[in-house]
């Protein structure tokens, strides 16, 4: 978990909320990248012995935090969580569990809900829904991840700056390559949403390293990117004078629908040679 000006109430539910896994085998390594500023004695404050606290020497930003984390764990398995996030009592029993009877997946995540909301986001089960959803967009919940280690070292892959703050997205697309994605279908994990989320603070940049990590798909993963076209449904509607639905263009399987005021183009067209 890196961590940066966390307000104290965040990083203690945060906290508070890993110590009580119902799975108990594991490190919690909290990595502090805010030195100037620093939150040790919070962290501190906590007795547990699996809490290993480390300090960043100078601010880092968060993908060389996300590696130093990566480089410092013993376990075989990366649980990835923010410093302002909850994750439910089963979780990593959940997700040890999968990654136990599923030696071939490098990736599980799950559903997430959101703190004092009733929102679930919902994402894909099946690794093939997954790879392909990965071309376009983001389809694994990086804060309710767990990582297989060995598959991060042995191919030598890790977060990169260039994509940041995409950078979970960036590693999702490299690790397309190399083995299998799940998402477990049941909340797991709650996200909490504030104005100092990075999606808020940074979207614009958010925006650039999306787009960064797709020109990525349609060279190293090609073929993927492929079979996505072959299926995407993309949508657009162009209104008159911002109200009136004029035109809706949909995208699918490499073939464009147009419709006029909500009917074909070609009606519309038919229409007019019979007018003439």
């Amino acid at each position: 978990m890196p961590v940066y000006r966390t307000p104290e109430t965040f990083l203690r539910e945060a906290i508070d909320s890993i110590l009580s896994q119902t799975y108990t085998d594991f490190e919690f390594l909290i990595l502090d990248d805010c030195p100037e500023d620093s939150r040790e004695t919070i962290v501190r404050s906590y007795a547990d012995p699996r809490i290993v606290y480390l300090k960043n020497e100078r601010n880092l930003g968060i993908t060389p935090s996300r590696n130093r984390l990566i480089e410092r764990a013993r376990g075989d398995y990366l649980a990835v969580f923010d410093h302002d996030d909850l994750s439910l009592p089963t979780r990593f029993e959940k997700q040890v569990a999968f990654l136990d009877a599923h030696p071939d997946y490098g990736v599980v995540g799950s559903w997430t809900g959101s703190v004092g909301r009733s929102k679930v986001s919902r994402y894909l089960e099946r690794d093939e829904d997954i790879r392909i959803t990965l071309m376009w967009d983001c389809a694994v919940a990086h804060s309710a991840s767990m990582i297989r280690r060995s598959v991060l070292m042995d191919n030598n892959i890790r977060y990169e700056d260039y994509f940041s703050p995409a950078e979970d997205y960036g590693l999702w697309c490299r690790l397309v390559a190399v083995t299998k994605f799940s998402n477990l279908q049941e909340v797991l994990f709650l996200r909490r949403s504030h104005g100092s989320n990075t999606s808020n603070t940074q979207a614009d940049r958010m925006l650039v390293g999306g787009h960064r990590v797709r020109a990525l798909n349609k060279t190293v993963n090609a073929v993927l990117w492929n079979e996505f076209e072959m299926r995407a449904v993309r949508t657009w509607r162009i209104r008159l004078f911002g109200i009136l639905p004029l035109l809706d263009i949909r995208l699918e399987n490499r073939k464009t629908q147009i419709k006029c005021l909500g009917l074909p183009i070609l009606k519309i067209r038919s229409w007019v040679r019979m007018w003439r």
